[in-house]
């Protein structure tokens, strides 16, 4: 059998993709990230420390995004985490490798995936964090640690939640179950909205003792002004 017959073809305009699930020229068509915050990741000029990170720092170090959260990245990642699209994984995953290669650090100790609540991972029948962060792993030669952030309580769906109560929601519904103390950390989400699960995660991980806690996510939403 040729590799032509074995290539996968690209999920978005049915060509072949010699990269996972995207061919390289949609992968160069999507929505790149503005000049931004180090920190937040949000729209800053010059990618200078916004404002609202400069008077209420966040308890993570910085934010790392492949792509924004916009056509046609938002379809895919709901195909992805709704529709079992599970070779996007990949295609996640090698987007944001470049990404993290790109920002030339030393690399962390560990990424730990944002962890999905009991119900909603015997639904969806994977994590789509973990998903991604286990070939991060694989590209950085870095330990995944799937265990070190356990979720302590159900929670709402973010998504079906006012921005203004998504802090709330995650208040207090994280615990670090692994030896954190004086490590760097890569914490690893799908999509970073208003940061607030992001902000909990790093939270905890940085009141156990870790050195220094990152975001590596594909997407990042523009807030509403």
């Amino acid at each position: 059998m040729t590799a032509a017959v074995l290539a996968p073809s690209c999920l978005l305009c049915a060509d072949q993709a010699r990269h996972f699930a995207l061919c390289d020229a949609c992968r160069a068509t999507l929505p790149v990230v503005p000049p931004a915050c180090p920190v937040c990741a949000l729209p800053s000029p010059f990618a200078q420390r916004c404002g609202a990170c400069q008077q209420r720092p966040p308890p993570f170090h910085r934010t790392l995004a492949a792509t924004l959260y916009a056509f046609p990245v938002d379809r895919l990642l709901q195909a992805y985490k709704y529709g079992g699209a599970l070779p996007l994984a990949a295609a996640f995953a090698d987007l944001l490798a470049d990404v993290v290669a790109a920002a030339g650090d030393d690399p962390v100790d560990a990424i730990v995936p944002v962890p999905l609540a009991d119900t909603r991972l015997r639904e969806r029948g994977f994590n789509q964090a973990h998903e991604i962060a286990r070939r991060l792993a694989s590209r950085f030669a870095v330990p995944v640690r799937p265990h070190w952030i356990v979720r302590t309580r159900a929670t709402a769906v973010q998504a079906d939640l006012a921005h203004d109560d998504r802090a709330r929601n995650v208040r207090a519904a994280f615990a670090v179950g692994g030896p954190v103390a004086g490590l760097r950390i890569a914490v690893v989400d799908d999509v970073m909205t208003t940061g607030a699960t992001l902000e909990e995660t790093a939270r905890v991980l940085r009141a156990a003792g870790a050195a220094q806690v990152e975001n590596w996510v594909v997407a990042r939403a523009l807030l509403d002004p």
